[in-house]
């Protein structure tokens, strides 16, 4: 379930992503075309020797509006990316799914289903344990080593 919620934020953000392509697009075509006009009006502002930056707001809206779109399609991205590797590693070093609910029932009969939040936690805390006890006699063996040259 945990490997199906993950799969659907993934596709949320590829959602998204794909959702914002539209007013990008439309973000860049305003851009372009309020940049081409004021180049225009600049133009003739300068053949004519007046003034011409009553429009100059709208390009820079435009563009920050663009650019919005941009890091909005960026962060989606990036978000994708990490869910896909946290999934990865969760595949490669858990050797069965882990439900996200915190909540344990009374009675578990599905043994061959995924483990629960706590039945995880704690498989976590003896690993951890394990690796501390496996360091220090590690470090233990190697002082003895030190202490007999």
């Amino acid at each position: 379930q945990q490997q199906q919620q993950q799969q659907a934020e993934k596709m949320d953000n590829i959602l998204k992503v794909k959702s914002l392509l539209s007013p990008l697009r439309e973000s860049l075509f305003l851009t372009l075309r309020t940049g081409a006009f004021s180049l225009q009006e600049h133009n003739l502002s300068d053949n004519l020797k007046r003034d011409a930056s009553s429009h100059a707001g709208r390009f820079e809206k435009h563009l920050e509006d663009f650019y919005a779109y941009c890091d909005q399609i960026e962060l989606h991205l990036k978000t994708a990316i990490q869910c896909m590797q946290q999934l990865s590693s969760a595949q490669h070093y858990l050797p069965s799914a882990v439900t996200p609910a915190r909540m344990e029932p009374y009675m578990q009969d599905n043994s061959g289903g995924p483990m629960t939040y706590s039945t995880y936690l704690n498989i976590v805390r003896v690993h951890v344990q394990s690796a501390k006890d496996i360091h220090d006699t590690l470090i233990s063996a190697a002082q003895n080593i030190s202490q007999a040259d």
